[in-house]
C-alpha cells in the first residue's frame, strides 16, 4: 500500500516498492538476519509483517527484537510512518556460509 502525504506543498508519495526496501534493509543490518519474501506493510494500519532466516546459534527472540526496532525506526526516520507493531516470523535457520 502507497504512503500518501499531504502538506502545505504538495503531496508526497512512498510507493510500497520503495517501503518495502526500506523495511528489508533496516532488518537486514542486524546481523545474522535474512528477509524472505514474505513481507508486507500496511499503511492504514501502520503494521509491518516479515519473514526472516536467522543464522543458527543465535538467540531468536532478542534477535527478533532488534529487528522490530531497527525497522520501526527506519520507518519513522525515513518515511515518517510510525508503526503500531512489526510482527517478525523466523521461518528458517542456516548455518554460516
Amino acid at each position: 500500500m502507497t504512503l500518501v502525504r499531504e502538506n502545505a506543498h504538495g503531496t508526497v508519495t512512498i510507493p510500497d516498492s520503495v517501503l518495502l526496501q526500506v523495511v528489508t534493509r533496516a532488518a537486514e543490518t542486524v546481523p545474522g538476519v535474512r528477509v524472505r519474501r514474505k513481507r508486507s506493510v500496511d499503511v492504514e494500519s501502520r503494521a509491518v509483517r516479515l519473514e526472516l532466516t536467522a543464522r543458527r546459534g543465535e538467540p531468536l527472540v532478542p534477535l527478533a527484537e532488534r529487528v522490530q526496532e531497527e525497522v520501526a525506526s527506519a520507518l519513522a526516520s525515513i518515511c515518517g510512518l510510525d508503526a503500531s507493531r512489526v510482527d517478525v516470523l523466523i521461518d528458517d535457520l542456516e548455518d554460516d556460509s
